[in-house]
């Protein structure tokens, strides 16, 4: 995944700030250390978590959201993205270089027509749990399990 060293330096410093080394260095002591032990030992990287963090970072975008949702139904090129989200050509391809570099979307040439598709299939569950998400704050509804 490429990410540029401006952003992969404000995540590190981010979850810096919020990492376990401060709190080590406050000399806090455990309340339940068994469950701060087994918490620490089954977390995420800090990479993968900043890897992560700069995936709902690109997603977060409602431009961007609007691009992919209709990217997952059908592969498009740039002036049909850009009359279905209604921003210009230019920030469609600003947009998708962006998605095309975090490997998101993928392009292929018909003739002289660059078309994007979803190149990470992983995102199609993520959106839909989003949704739904969405959908029980929306309605106010409570919290359920999942399968």
């Amino acid at each position: 995944m490429t990410l540029t060293l401006d952003r992969t330096r404000f995540w590190v410093y981010y979850l810096s700030m919020y990492s376990d080394n401060e709190l080590k260095s406050r000399e806090l002591s455990a309340i339940d250390p068994d469950v701060v032990e087994e918490l620490r030992a089954t977390a995420p990287a800090d990479e993968l978590v900043t890897l992560a963090a700069e995936m709902f970072h690109v997603l977060g975008d409602p431009t961007r959201l609007k691009m992919l949702y209709l990217l997952m139904k059908h592969a498009c090129c740039v002036r049909d993205l850009a009359i279905l989200v209604g921003v210009s050509e230019s920030a469609i391809s600003h947009q998708l270089k962006l998605l095309k570099d975090r490997r998101i979307v993928e392009a292929r040439r018909e003739g002289t027509t660059m078309y994007y598709s979803l190149a990470d299939h992983h995102l199609g569950p993520l959106f839909r749990e989003a949704e739904s998400h969405a959908s029980h704050v929306s309605q106010n509804l409570p919290d359920h399990s999942h399968p």
